[in-house]
């Protein structure tokens, strides 16, 4: 009877690892063993399975330094290991210790620890993947904390069966079955487990969910666990969709420069409104920050940015070091703020210079003679300019730009200042430092690369000799 009840149990488990891929013949997976009654019965469960389906097994335990009945936990694991004859693999944690240094509660530094521990175990093995015993239960759970919290539908698909980590699988073979199953499981075969009495601790959030809340709302709904699960199950397929959507936009729009992430804001406002959240949130985490995930209030704080009618520029601080700013009608997000401008001058002697390098801004000016305009008949790039070489007055002198500067421009009587000739051109603010200013020996402004020229040195029907200046990339 135990048998059948054994051989039924892993039956179930076999056919949803084969739904959803969970592992392949000869893998090898990490089993995180707690010593309580889920991942006791996950153990025995996967080692019926690997003698079967040739898999190979190692189990985990952390000791968190919590309770005095952790010692005893642990050795329920060690004996637990050995007769199976499968290596174990354990840790110990200070948690309160570690508590007291990140300011994190019980239950997230315990977490932050055994996951730690537990990828450090999977990557010293060369483990494929990571089982956890999350059941039917577990995902009700969190399905319902996160809905009290205003979790979007990323959170309410709850855990996945199978995600990956750290270039490891993470897998929840048991995450179908319920907790009653899993008891009746461990009682009838005899599977000796541990029981921690902190989860009848309702201080903490997810045993009060589980031991007052789900209760009270079975009076109403007797099957409340079910329609979460389903619930879970539903919004994971259409969150996946979503995603997939997401990232197809995101190769569309958004261009990536210098570490920064951009879109046009005409595109974006066509987008249907789940799509520009979608969108934000995907740059956001796309981006290198300390931050885990985008929040609701960021991601809206952005969108509502975006759909301002008076188009004019902002800037966003969105903390962990990301800052959004907006450009005219390009939508920049960048993994740090933009800074000031570096100072930087640079001089170019005479003529027989070819080339002066940038480092400050990544570029460099090529210097070429030609005996004629337009090199030979090549047409002229905005980030070309070319001088009557007889009459552009050396040395040169290349450098950042100052407040206040003014320039002649070609075609305008007068001086104008840079800073409204970029302003003009709709130059976008975090680009203008990156732009050069190049000034003649009587410090006149002869050429601002991409933007403007001036009239000093202008290439005639009388030019014998023409000097090409080209900004490229370093």
């Amino acid at each position: 009877m135990v048998e059948d009840r054994l051989r039924s149990f892993v039956q179930h488990i076999e056919k949803t690892a084969a739904d959803h891929k969970l592992w392949t013949s000869g893998d090898r997976i990490v089993v995180a063993v707690s010593g309580g009654p889920d991942s006791v019965a996950l153990l025995h469960v996967l080692h019926a399975i690997s003698t079967r389906q040739g898999l190979d097994l190692v189990c985990a335990h952390v000791h968190h330094g919590f309770r005095k009945e952790s010692d005893q936990e642990a050795e329920l694991v060690k004996q637990l290991a050995a007769g199976l004859d499968i290596p174990l693999e354990m840790a110990y944690f200070d948690i309160p210790s570690y508590m007291e240094e990140s300011g994190k509660g019980a239950q997230e530094a315990a977490r932050d620890k055994r996951y730690e521990f537990l990828f450090r175990t999977a990557h010293k093995y060369k483990a494929s993947s990571i089982a956890l015993a999350h059941h039917a239960d577990d995902q009700a759970e969190t399905v319902l904390m996160r809905l009290l919290r205003g979790s979007g539908p990323s959170g309410l698909a709850g855990m996945r069966m199978k995600r990956r980590e750290q270039h490891i699988g993470i897998i929840r073979p048991f995450l179908e079955r319920s907790k009653a199953e899993i008891l009746e499981l461990c009682d009838r075969c005899g599977f000796a487990y541990a029981v921690d009495n902190s989860n009848l601790q309702t201080k903490y959030r997810r045993n009060a969910i589980r031991l007052e809340v789900l209760p009270f709302l079975e009076i109403y709904h007797p099957h409340i666990s079910s329609s979460l699960n389903q619930l879970a199950k539903v919004i994971q397929q259409e969150d996946d969709f979503m995603e997939l959507e997401a990232r197809r936009v995101y190769q569309t729009l958004v261009q990536e420069n210098n570490g920064r992430l951009a879109f046009e804001a005409p595109s974006f406002l066509g987008l249907h409104v789940a799509l520009q959240r979608r969108l934000i949130k995907l740059i956001l985490n796309y981006l290198p920050s300390e931050q885990e995930n985008a929040d609701f209030s960021k991601i809206e704080s952005v969108r509502q940015g975006i759909l301002r009618k008076d188009r004019s520029n902002w800037r966003l601080d969105l903390g962990e070091g990301v800052t959004c700013f907006r450009e005219y009608d390009t939508i920049v997000f960048w993994p740090q703020p933009p800074s000031e401008q570096e100072q930087y001058i640079y001089t170019i002697d005479s003529p027989a210079i070819s080339e002066i390098r940038l480092p400050e801004i990544g570029k460099a000016l090529i210097i070429s003679h030609h005996k004629d305009r337009s090199g030979g008949g090549r047409g002229r790039q905005a980030d070309e300019a070319e001088f009557d070489a007889d009459r552009l007055s050396f040395p040169l002198t290349v450098r950042s730009r100052r407040p206040g500067d003014k320039m002649k421009i070609m075609g305008l009587n007068g001086t104008k200042k840079v800073k409204d000739i970029l302003v003009d051109e709709k130059i976008p603010p975090s680009e203008r430092s990156r732009i050069p200013i190049v000034c003649d020996s009587f410090g006149n402004i002869v050429w601002i690369p991409g933007v403007r020229r001036s009239i000093h040195a202008a290439v005639g029907q009388h030019t014998s000799r023409v000097l090409r200046v080209e900004l490229v990339e370093m």
